[in-house]
């Protein structure tokens, strides 16, 4: 880009307006606005002869050096004549000679906008270089132009002009940059100047020498105004500047205007110096101004020549400009445009305007006046567009994606925190700008969740190997996310703040959980010491010796692998003193591998004979290699000496040699690493070394019949059912680049099971049917699949990408909202495959609006993601169960989801879909009918409400009533319900049923409930803590008219009660009691065959919650502390029980048959074990559960 002086710019863009402006009407508009003329005149001294010429300009160019301001330099242009004499005659064409003439001009024409540019930039010849005069030099917000004009008859309006731009210029004659101070003329700008506010104890005057302070040019001509004699030395005027302002001349002033003598010269307008320049005084002019002055303080040191002319505080005066510096705009005073008189940001163009000229009252505050149409068209186009960029800019830089980690969705388990279900259900990702609050973003969680209950704690976490771990809680919701130093990506846990599943969780980074490799040198059952590892969870801020009461461990000894040089291992021992420092001190990592060492026993081969510490001790150099090629042997086991670089071929050679087996096997057999349990794990390929295998030295090999996968193989294990105990896989070797759906084919003709009904899943590390693997033609390796993985083949065809298996129930409201067929009409239809869920309430029963209701199964769809409710609700219809009721259209159909097994979530707006409504693949829908079409809008709220009778404990039936939850407040609802009820709202009482607690709590206007510290009322949104009303919850309504009593029933009580008793049972039980306790009605019971008689939704094999023999297997959610969690009935979900998650502390074991006889059943307290199993713990126990299988997909 070519860079342009601003005066040269000014000339280009007024030539190509006026060649694009050839052939229209507006062909002469640079000439109307900004054409003058000007006649320079030559009158000859001896004849009197006159000799004009005209001259046009489009701006005037005025000098600056030696120059006080604009008037002074006018004056000098257009009012003193230029005479010549002497050497310089002039030849006069009527005298036909050379003589004496005095040469002159005049401004003949001026123009309605004139523009004046300053010749800063000038040459100097003896140092032969450019400079840019800094010099101060003033000039007015109006000036007369009379004095300088040709006509002296001129009207002094005519002449008058008007200040409106400044284009300044900062930076030197090489280069620097352009802004501008515009005069607001139309009144377009939002004027919010902060005015300074006057200190406390400083008066005006004290402003007033202030602003005098930061000119030198005036406080010099003050203090040489004070001197009797005409001149003083330069030295002395710099020692009383100094005694005047406190401050000397170089530390003031220099740095912006120089030395003191230099800055003397620019101005020899105002101050004479001596012919030596040692002495400076002030001239006649100014000496009498200064004095004048001196008199007058607040007026400023310029003044124009003609009385009618007003300066910066002259009633002409606007004090509203912009200043526009590239793209930042912003207001500023007028008396800001004084500053521009002088130094390296000075003044360069000025802009004038007739003072006559007068913009028509239609254009004031109106940047459209006046514009062509198909110029503001495309004006908008353009600002539409730079509005979008904006917004893309905006979005870009400041939207970031936050990972939501919903709370009810994750267990404690193992020291920290893991999903219930997979990962992609248990996170939610959020796109948030991070200019908003924490408290937008809370809202925007409640708005997402719809279903929250509680308060709602947001934590910063982060996945650590052990899990996801807690770090910092956030508060302050009056803060941004970037004041909160929220970034990118960040993981964002969503809970109450206290516990998760029942259990206290530790948040901070001094518990940050480790994941530790604990090493534990143990003797096998054949005599024979053995290496065994596992990874353990421990807090950072655990004593080390905590290890010893995890292991069970009496005394001993920990080491610390500190490694050395390239192929060897060394362990460090921990000082006994050292024991009650925290693994964080010791310098303990995730990964990091710890041995421990039994001091109890007598052949420990970590300590001296003397049984005294040691400081280090060596690798164990030997592994074991057991014989499973089912071929007679002397030995069933030997030990082979082997460090971390021996290659496993070798040890297969040297193991098949001692064995004494045939020679055969060395071409046809492999080395399987052996774990706790006793199972072989994946084949170890013959080109390793026991280092690149990740095996430890005392490790347990397998000698078994068969090759080692190649490089480009897997080897698998597969099994059949959506769980699979040790011992019971089968082995398969397949290329990697194998389909899914190929190895699929395999492996159903390994088990010899027909038909085309299975799909694999891939075992997750809880030995349960992880996600099933739903590209059939990606291959294994695609799919991240490795060898040693378990695959389960699970019965059940798996849905197109992008659809969805929804169980769909039929939700039967008792009371005056029942539509079509009743309950009893249900029941007395034939049997269908079916079931009905929800048992009759009691009498006066509160319950929430869903205790009133029965579930009926109807079937399962197969819909698409993309598909709207409407769609859902119309497909429906078109089940049998549905069939026989005459419902008009789906518009008479309400939507929930089902949670806990009645109606959660009211789906609302049925033109969405059901992606929008985030169903996930375990969702599952109940329909409700309706007497007539609802219509809800988005904060339109459903409530049920109940009135009670007066004199009695007990509600009449549930109604439905849609409040608008706009405002949220407890008067809004009072004021809706008192409508609904035509009572007068001041006459009622209204309360929402907490069914969890047997409560009431009622709604209360909290215009009282203020705080001690902060005297600013609470806003009374009901959508809030405490009460956080949704869709569902159930009001009960008082009329005071006639009674004046609690909101509690006699269920109510009841379930007080109940709570009570089931609270004391289980403070009180001890571990003994367990055997004895199961019988009891209050310890529950497993599911008899009645209750199996409640058909499941879908009698696919991958249905949910199936044990053995499709035994429900719920175990009851316990807290954490309590020593006897106790077993009861199975819970449901919509209709079909479910899996309850089972606390880290709690081990039930189930003994016996289970599929219609009573076992014996038992459970016992582990508090003593480490809340962070180990993984091998969970291995060891899976053959004791039953894991139910997932949900079909």
């Amino acid at each position: 880009m070519r860079q342009h002086d601003v005066q040269e710019l000014n000339r280009i863009l007024f030539s190509a307006l006026e060649t694009s402006l050839v052939g229209t009407s507006g062909h002469d508009l640079i000439n109307r606005l900004y054409h003058g003329t000007i006649v320079n005149q030559i009158v000859c001294k001896e004849c009197k002869n006159v000799s004009e010429k005209q001259e046009d300009f489009l701006d005037l160019t005025v000098a600056v050096k030696n120059m006080s301001g604009l008037e002074d330099a006018l004056w000098n242009m257009y009012v003193e004549e230029e005479v010549f004499d002497s050497d310089n005659l002039y030849h006069c064409g009527a005298c036909d000679r050379l003589v004496e003439a005095a040469k002159s001009a005049k401004l003949h024409k001026l123009p309605p906008f004139l523009t004046v540019s300053l010749l800063r930039f000038n040459f100097d010849f003896v140092k032969c270089e450019r400079y840019k005069e800094t010099s101060c030099y003033t000039f007015p917000l109006r000036i007369n132009l009379k004095p300088f004009c040709e006509q002296s008859d001129l009207d002094d309006l005519e002449c008058m002009y008007d200040l409106f731009s400044v284009i300044i210029h900062e930076g030197g004659c090489y280069g620097g940059h352009y802004h501008v101070y515009i005069k607001d003329v139309d009144h377009l700008g939002n004027w919010q100047l902060q005015k300074e506010k006057s200190k406390p104890g400083v008066n005006s005057e004290d402003h007033q020498n202030e602003e005098e302070i930061d000119d030198p040019l005036r406080i010099l001509k003050a203090v040489l105004s004070q001197e009797e004699n005409n001149l003083i030395p330069v030295d002395q005027l710099g020692q009383k500047l100094l005694k005047k302002i406190g401050i000397s001349w170089n530390k003031k002033y220099r740095k912006q205007y120089g030395p003191l003598r230099k800055f003397l010269q620019r101005h020899s307008q105002v101050f004479l110096l001596s012919s030596d320049e040692s002495a400076v005084g002030l001239l006649k002019s100014c000496s009498l101004e200064a004095e004048s002055g001196s008199q007058r303080k607040g007026r400023h040191v310029f003044q124009t020549r003609t009385p009618d002319s007003a300066g910066f505080n002259g009633k002409a005066s606007c004090s509203h400009w912009f200043d526009i510096n590239d793209s930042k705009v912003q207001p500023i005073e007028e008396k800001d445009i004084e500053q521009q008189f002088q130094g390296k940001e000075s003044a360069y163009m000025l802009f004038y305007r007739k003072s006559q000229l007068q913009r028509p009252a239609e254009a004031r505050a109106n940047p459209r006046h006046k514009v062509p149409r198909h110029l503001l068209d495309e004006m908008d186009a353009a600002n539409t567009e730079l509005q979008t960029e904006r917004a893309e800019y905006d979005s870009t830089n400041n939207n970031i994606e936050l990972h939501l980690h919903l709370g009810p969705h994750y267990h404690f388990f193992n020291g920290a925190l893991h999903p219930v279900v997979s990962q992609t259900e248990s996170v939610w990702d959020l796109t948030f700008d991070k200019r908003k609050t924490l408290g937008d973003l809370r809202q925007s969680i409640f708005q997402l969740l719809e279903s929250w209950e509680g308060d709602m704690v947001l934590s910063v976490a982060k996945p650590l190997p052990a899990g996801l771990h807690i770090y910092q809680t956030l508060d302050g919701d009056g803060l941004t996310l970037c004041e909160l130093d929220i970034a990118d990506e960040e993981d964002i846990f969503v809970w109450d703040g206290v516990e998760v599943g029942g259990i206290q969780i530790p948040t901070g980074s001094d518990c940050e959980p480790l994941l530790l490799n604990v090493l534990h040198l143990a003797t096998s059952s054949e005599g024979r010491p053995q290496l065994t590892e596992s990874p353990c969870v421990f807090p950072a801020n655990a004593e080390v010796g905590s290890v010893f009461t995890a292991l069970a461990v009496p005394v001993g000894v920990v080491f610390i692998h500190k490694p050395e040089s390239a192929g060897e291992e060394h362990w460090a021992a921990i000082p006994k003193e050292d024991m009650a420092k925290t693994f964080r001190e010791q310098g303990l990592r995730n990964g990091s591998a710890i041995l421990i060492q039994d001091s109890s026993k007598e052949n420990n081969s970590l300590l001296t004979k003397q049984g005294k510490w040691i400081t280090s001790v060596n690798e164990v150099n030997w592994v074991q290699v057991k014989n499973f090629c089912q071929l007679e042997s002397e030995e069933e086991q030997i030990t082979v000496s082997a460090t971390v670089n021996t290659v496993v071929f070798d040890i297969r050679i040297k193991a098949i040699k001692e064995l004494k087996l045939m020679k055969e096997l060395a071409d046809s057999s492999c080395l399987r690493p052996v774990d706790r349990n006793g199972k072989l794990l994946c084949p170890v390929p013959d080109s390793y070394t026991l280092k690149e295998a990740e095996l430890k030295t005392g490790s347990s090999l397998g000698l078994c019949p068969g090759r080692a996968p190649t490089c480009s193989q897997l080897f698998l294990f597969f099994a059949v059912g959506s769980s699979a105990e040790p011992g019971t896989e089968m082995e398969i070797i397949v290329e990697e680049t194998i389909s899914v759906r190929e190895c699929l084919k395999i492996m159903l003709e390994k088990f010899g099971l027909p038909g085309d009904t299975w799909h694999l899943r891939k075992m997750d590390w809880c030995y349960e049917a992880g996600e099933p693997l739903c590209e059939e033609d990606a291959t294994l390796r695609e799919l991240m699949i490795r060898s040693g993985d378990t695959l389960l083949l699970v019965e059940g065809k798996l849905l197109p990408r992008g659809f969805l298996k929804v169980p769909v129930w039929w939700c039967q409201p008792r009371g005056p909202a029942a539509q079509g067929k009743s309950l009893r009409d249900w029941t007395s239809c034939a049997p269908s495959p079916g079931g009905v869920w929800g048992a009759a309430s009691a009498p006066g029963a509160p319950g929430d609006m869903h205790e009133d209701t029965s579930l009926r199964y109807l079937g399962d769809l197969e819909i698409s993601e993309d598909a709207t409710l409407a769609e859902l609700k119309s497909q429906a219809l078109t089940l049998p169960s549905l069939s026989e009721l005459c419902i008009p259209s789906p518009a008479f159909l309400r939507a929930w989801t089902v949670d806990g097994g009645r109606p959660g979530r009211l789906l609302r707006d049925s033109r969405r879909q059901l992606r929008e409504h985030k169903l996930g693949r375990r969702a599952e829908v109940c329909l409700e009918p309706l007497q007539e079409e609802e219509l809800l809008g988005p904060q339109d709220m459903l409530l049920r409400t109940r009135m009670r009778p007066p004199g009695e404990r007990v509600y009449s039936p549930p109604v439905d009533m849609v409040w608008d939850a706009a405002r949220g407040t407890a008067s809004s609802l009072r004021q809706r319900v008192a409508d609904f009820y035509s009572l007068p709202a001041e006459k009622i009482e209204i309360a929402k049923y907490l069914p969890d607690k047997s409560e009431w709590l009622p709604v209360s206007n909290w215009n009282q409930q203020t705080t001690k510290r902060k005297k600013k009322k609470k806003q009374d949104n009901l959508l809030g803590a405490p009460y956080y009303l949704k869709d569902g919850d159930t009001i009960g309504v008082q009329n005071l008219l006639v009674e004046d009593d609690d909101f509690g029933t006699v269920r109510d009580d009841a379930g007080k009660e109940n709570q009570t008793q089931l609270t004391l049972g289980t403070r009180t039980r001890k571990p003994s009691e367990c055997g004895a306790a199961t019988s009891s009605p209050a310890q529950g019971r497993l599911a008899s065959p009645t209750d199996r008689k409640l058909p499941s939704p879908s009698t696919s094999a991958v249905s949910d919650s199936a044990g053995p023999a499709g035994v429900p297997w719920a175990p009851h959610p316990v807290r954490a502390g309590t020593l006897a969690p106790r077993l009861r009935e199975p819970r449901l979900a919509g209709g079909r029980p479910v899996r309850t998650q089972m606390p880290s502390r709690c081990v039930v074991t189930v003994q016996g048959t289970v599929s219609g006889q009573a076992g014996p059943l038992c459970h016992r307290s582990t508090q003593h074990i480490r809340p962070w199993a180990a993984r091998a713990d969970r291995a060891g126990s899976a053959g004791a559960r039953q894991t139910p299988p997932p949900h079909p997909t």
